[in-house]
């Protein structure tokens, strides 16, 4: 088991940001990375926060946030998109292993939002299920496209936004956690090139 698992929702938020920041500098410490950790949580899990990101390969979270095994229980689709399974998929993060933190993670350049702002300049989505993934993202670009937005990266950061509004939406038991100040949902933005990470939504934080 994680023993950050009792982590409030800005200790977890602070964890992450801080293994991300020792991830851009260089200096990693590779925690629960060993043999150790692996006996310790092979009887259950306690994660501190569950990671919703976009499945691009450049975006392993224990790598880019420096943690280890049994630290973060992640979701990943592309673009993020989230259906069933994935809203599934984070209650149980939250409600059965207890994680106090959700983050959406995407990144900039992200393929999908690329592909449904062509398709929205198209008039025709992708064949075959990708054409669902293009679909799921396209009421962001929509929704940029109203705000007078005409940049990709523009369109991530509204569809990361979109995405974690809508978690909180749809989700009855995530909406009462963050009501009761049990858990918070952040939208996290990542840049490729730089490695970091900037905030685009949050629910449930201290002001």
């Amino acid at each position: 088991m994680s023993d950050l698992g009792q982590s409030t929702p800005a200790e977890a938020y602070a964890m992450l940001l801080d293994g991300n920041s020792r991830f851009v500098r260089g200096e990693r410490l590779h925690p629960h990375q060993d043999a150790d950790r692996r006996a310790q949580s092979a009887p259950g899990q306690r994660p501190f926060a569950v990671l919703f990101g976009c499945s691009d390969s450049r975006l392993a979270a224990e790598i880019i946030f420096d943690r280890g095994l049994g630290d973060l229980f992640v979701v990943r689709t592309a673009g993020h998109v989230a259906g069933a399974e994935v809203l599934g998929s984070i209650e149980y993060g939250v409600t059965v292993l207890g994680a106090p933190l959700v983050v959406v993670l995407g990144h900039d350049s992200c393929g999908a939002v690329i592909e449904a702002a062509a398709a929205e300049r198209g008039g025709t989505a992708p064949a075959g299920y990708l054409g669902d993934v293009v679909e799921r993202v396209m009421p962001s670009v929509l929704a940029a496209r109203a705000k007078g937005l005409t940049d990709i990266d523009q369109f991530v950061d509204e569809h990361i936004r979109r995405t974690v509004a809508g978690l909180v939406e749809r989700s009855q038991s995530l909406a009462a956690r963050v009501a009761a100040g049990r858990c918070a949902v952040v939208g996290l933005s990542y840049r490729l090139a730089e490695g970091t990470v900037h905030s685009v939504a949050q629910y449930g934080l201290p002001a």
